[in-house]
Order: structure tokens, then C-alpha cells, then sequence
């Protein structure tokens, strides 16, 4: 039996999500954003909480941990071994390489860092579906505080190389000024701007924009066509590096 995965809002634009195996009954939480909306979701669904797979240590992914262990005990923690310091009731670090089962579902651990020097992304292949935490956002990327700017472009690399089909489920609704500012970066992109008045409408209209997909983000997301002739061109960059020609679209958008 295929997964079920819902989503929903968590604080003011984070996203919840739970993947719930019919199979066996489990369920976990990506990230705790807030306890109240996951316990809410979970009642709506009618699920018990058995696991939360924490992406990264930032406050607006785990805070919510505490709430959600009072309401289920047993609940197991899995979070990046390189931020187990700093993520609360961690029971199972994990690292590249590593497979997380929920139930009978299998999530592969990639290391992403970047947002964060220990963040981890969590890829049910079999379910092509990628909960990318704060790495990768529809037609953006997260900011990056804890590493140099070409560990980030490395680990959008991994996950630019995953199968065009995969579903990807970012941590935040972040899609209408992340398109706002691509359009601005490739301007020539039809297919960006294209999306662009689909990203609006749907936001006009209170809905959501996600999942991407990852054969989306190829054709309209700047931060993974750092190696493109039309961004180079636009930044004037036409030689430099792909990881440089990143370096400077976050610089940008961290200043817009």
C-alpha cells in the first residue's frame, strides 16, 4: 500500500508534514515545527504518532518535539548525528547513507549541509518523495549560515541528480517571493515565467504550492541552474564557477 502523506501550516510559513504507513499503522512527523497543528493533523487523520525525522537544529523545526513526546512517549527522535547536541529527545542519529524505516517505509539520509553544517534530507525513493527540510524550497533555497557558500551549491547538486518524478516537500511556503526574485535572475525563462502566475494564483486563491517536483525546480529554480547560460548571462558571470554564480544569486537574494 502506498504512503500517505499530508501537509499542512505550522507557525506562520512553516510546513508540517506526516507520512503515514496504512500498512502498519506508523507515522511520522517531519520536523516539529509546533505541536498544536501536528496533534491536530494527527486527529483530523486519525494516526498515532511513532516517529519525527528532525531535518536540522533551528528552533522553528524542533520546538515543537517536546509537545508531541508528551502526547506520545513512545515516540522515537531521529535527527543528524553532527546536531544531536542540539536537538532534544534525540533517540537515532543518522548520517549519509543511513535508511530510516517507518514502518514498512524506507527513508535514505542524505547529508545536505549548507542552512546548516549537519542538516539532513530524508528520501522515501520508493514513495519519490524528498522532504527537503530547508535546503531546497520551490524556486529557492535556504540561506546559508553555517558553511561556505559551495557546500550548499554541493548538496543542491545531490539532491538536482535525484529522479525527475520525486515529489519534494519543503519546510517553509516560501514559492511566491522566491519566484518573484527568479524571474528576476532569469528573466528570459518562459517556463519561470509561466510558473510565476501559477505560484501567484494559487496564493491568491490560499492554497498551497507544494510539492515541487524536481524535474520543476531544474527548469525554474535559479539556485539550481547556477550553470546555465541564461543565469550566467543575466549576472554577468558567463565564466565563473557554477558554485560562484550561486554564491552570488543567494548574496542577491539575501539582500532583497
Amino acid at each position: 500500500m502506498p504512503a500517505e502523506i499530508h501537509q499542512f501550516l505550522c507557525l506562520s510559513d512553516n510546513f508540517g508534514a506526516l507520512v503515514h504507513d496504512p500498512a502498519t499503522g506508523a507515522t511520522a512527523a517531519i520536523d516539529a515545527p509546533q505541536a498544536m497543528p501536528i496533534l491536530a493533523a494527527l486527529k483530523e487523520k486519525g494516526w498515532a504518532l511513532t516517529d519525527i525525522l528532525v531535518t536540522h537544529h533551528h528552533a522553528d523545526h524542533v520546538q515543537g518535539v517536546a509537545g508531541l513526546k508528551s502526547a506520545f512517549p513512545k515516540v522515537r527522535v531521529v535527527g543528524p548525528a553532527k546536531e544531536a547536541s542540539r536537538i532534544p529527545e534525540i533517540a537515532e542519529q543518522v548520517a549519509e547513507g543511513d535508511v530510516v524505516r517507518v514502518g514498512a517505509l524506507a527513508a535514505a539520509v542524505i547529508e545536505t549541509p549548507g542552512h546548516t553544517a549537519g542538516h539532513v534530507v530524508y528520501w522515501f525513493k520508493s514513495e519519490h518523495a524528498l522532504f527537503a527540510g530547508d535546503t531546497l524550497f520551490a524556486m529557492g533555497c535556504g540561506r546559508v549560515f553555517e558553511t561556505p557558500m559551495a557546500v550548499m551549491w554541493d548538496s543542491l547538486s545531490k539532491l538536482a541528480a535525484l529522479p525527475g518524478e520525486t515529489q519534494v516537500y519543503c519546510g517553509h511556503e516560501y514559492t511566491l517571493s522566491n519566484a518573484r526574485f527568479a524571474i528576476s535572475v532569469d528573466p528570459d525563462n518562459a517556463a519561470m515565467a509561466a510558473r510565476l502566475r501559477e505560484v501567484a494564483g494559487l496564493r491568491a486563491a490560499g492554497r498551497f504550492t507544494l510539492p515541487t517536483t524536481i524535474a520543476r525546480e531544474l527548469e525554474t529554480n535559479p539556485f539550481l541552474r547556477a550553470d546555465t547560460p541564461g543565469v550566467r548571462r543575466a549576472l554577468g558571470l558567463e565564466t565563473a564557477a557554477p558554485s560562484a554564480v550561486f554564491a552570488e544569486l543567494r548574496e542577491r537574494k539575501n539582500r532583497g
